[in-house]
This record gives C-alpha cells, sequence and structure tokens, in this order.
C-alpha cells in the first residue's frame, strides 16, 4: 500500500505569501471571512494531522512539509478548514503552516491539479485493493474473491467494493460500460476485454507497469499477466 500521495502541485513563484510574519499573525492581518478560495496553507512542521473535525483529534491524513491545501475557512483560533482530495479537513497552522495568497486563475489551476491528484490516488487505492487477493481461486461462476471468483466475477467485485462502481456479471456486458480508450490513454484501475474474434471471454484490470490483475483459469487462480498476454479486443474507462 503507497503510505500517502502528495495531494497538491507546487504553487514556487506564484505564491505570494503574506509577509514574513507568522503564520497566526498572517491570519490575523487577513483576519475571519476572508474571500474563500484565493488562501492556500503551506505546511512548514515536519508533520501535523489533519482532523476530521476541529473538535476530535481523529485524524483525517498526516500532512508533511511542503504539502499544500487550499483554505475554505479562516475558523479562527489558529484552526483553518482546508480542502483534501474530494473531502475537508481540520489544519492548526499555529507553528505548523503558513498562509499564501493566490488569484482566481491560479486557483483554479490548483483546483484542477488536486482533483487529478485526487483521481490518480483513488485509483492507486483500487489497484491495490485488488491486489490483495492474488493467489485466490478461480472458480467458474464464482462472484467473491476469498472464495473463487472467475474473471468478470472478480472485476464486478473489486470495482463495487474497491471504486464503489457497479458492473454488469458477464464480461461481454461489462464491456458495454463504461467509455472507449486505446492503450495510450489506459491507466491503472481501466479495464481491459480479451476474446475470440470480435466475442469477449475475458477480462482484467489495468494496475500501471504494462500489467493486468485477473483471475485468469483454475490452474493459476487469481495473478498478474502483461496486459497484451492476448490481443485486447476493448479497454475501457468505467471511473471517469
Amino acid at each position: 500500500m503507497i503510505k500517502k500521495l502528495n495531494l497538491m502541485m507546487k504553487l514556487g513563484a506564484f505564491c505570494l505569501t503574506v509577509g514574513s510574519v507568522s503564520p497566526v499573525t498572517a491570519l490575523a492581518a487577513i483576519g475571519p471571512g476572508f474571500t474563500a478560495g484565493t488562501y492556500v496553507a503551506t505546511v512548514t512542521a515536519d508533520s501535523v494531522n489533519i482532523n476530521k473535525s476541529q473538535d476530535s483529534e481523529e485524524v483525517l491524513l498526516t500532512a508533511e512539509a511542503g504539502d499544500e491545501y487550499e483554505v475554505l475557512e479562516d475558523l479562527g483560533n489558529g484552526w483553518v478548514r482546508v480542502q483534501v482530495m474530494d473531502t475537508e479537513g481540520y489544519l492548526p497552522v499555529s507553528e505548523n503552516a503558513e498562509i499564501s495568497q493566490v488569484d482566481e486563475d491560479e486557483m483554479e489551476a490548483i483546483q484542477n491539479e488536486a482533483l487529478t491528484s485526487s483521481m490518480s490516488y483513488k485509483r492507486q487505492q483500487l489497484v491495490d485493493y485488488a491486489l490483495q487477493f492474488l493467489g485466490g481461486s478461480y472458480r467458474y461462476g464464482g462472484s467473491d474473491p476469498n472464495t473463487g471468483v472467475d474473471c468478470s466475477g472478480f472485476i464486478r467485485y473489486i470495482m463495487q467494493n474497491g471504486a464503489g462502481v457497479s458492473m454488469n456479471r458477464s464480461s461481454g456486458s461489462q464491456a458495454q460500460q463504461g467509455s472507449a480508450i486505446s492503450a495510450d490513454e489506459m491507466q491503472p484501475g481501466d479495464l481491459i476485454f480479451y476474446g475470440s474474434g470480435s466475442r469477449i471471454n475475458h477480462v482484467g484490470m489495468y494496475i500501471g507497469n504494462g500489467q493486468i490483475v485477473h483471475a485468469s483459469t483454475e490452474a493459476t487462480g487469481i495473478k498478474l499477466s502483461p496486459w497484451n498476454y492476448r490481443t485486447p479486443v476493448k479497454i475501457t474507462n468505467v471511473l471517469g
């Protein structure tokens, strides 16, 4: 499992840091009620916890020095509410982070980059979820990799439980879902379909580095293979 994905791109010269004052002073200068979506918190401590709520110590994630987050609200008392992937968190800025101001165009670019990073993170999570079943048994008609599963049953299970995406049961019907893409466009989490002629009879999930994970045969079970070990009939993106 990957420990953590750096969620936001560096602002570099685009950031207009609020003077050389401390983070608390900087926030005080901005004042409560500043325009949301125009400020970024840059972590300066070696590490700091971003909590799920201001009143709870339940940790959403641990940020590291250099990580940057869009500030949604100045909550006062040294706390800000920040955007973290597709959710929100609460960051104590005192001694931990500095606040920088960006213009609307720069913020839009940052948000787009954060969205891309978030999707990459979700795709990697799905891959990691699927890989835990390596070595599992193949069973024709099976729908649970814990007890035995066939190729389409495996894909249906991991997409539903690893990404919240509902899939049809057979490989042929699964190939009708999502958007068709080329091999040059595929990313981890995309589906690759194989067949005899135009008839689809097998499916695997691309995991990156030229490999797929799939429920292969009764002899081999759930395994890794080169994505082109057979000539693909179709490649689809069902994650968006």
